[in-house]
């Protein structure tokens, strides 16, 4: 198992930008795939985007050319860079990461879009 601390979510204005970091207990270096899903107030948790460790990436269609995940193994941190923020972004932000079968999740870090 891994304990995940998300940070950097905050309150940014439609258009905007912000870099979440997920920061893991251990070396990230053998977890096959991790990823961040977010969960809007009255809605299921979703996938936003995940990376594997040989750089294979998947992205939600909602995000697509405004995200970009990336890992650094060297800093057990995972990213998540977000840019042309739109109001419909506004969810709680979620780190995951996948080791022996187990789900392990952040506490989750707010974003809140509006101007």
């Amino acid at each position: 198992q891994v304990n995940l601390v998300e940070s950097g979510g905050g309150l940014v204005q439609p258009g905007g930008s912000l870099r979440l970091s997920c920061a893991a207990s251990r070396s990230i270096f053998s977890i096959y795939r991790m990823g961040w899903y977010r969960q809007a107030p009255g809605k299921q948790r979703e996938l936003v985007a995940t990376l594997t460790n040989g750089g294979s990436t998947n992205y939600a269609d909602f995000v697509k050319d405004r995200f970009t995940i990336s890992r650094d193994n060297s800093k057990n941190t995972v990213y998540l860079q977000m840019n042309s923020l739109k109001p419909e972004d506004t969810a709680v932000y979620y780190c995951n990461a996948v080791t022996d079968g187990v789900w392990n999740w952040g506490q989750g870090t707010q974003v809140t879009v509006s101007s």
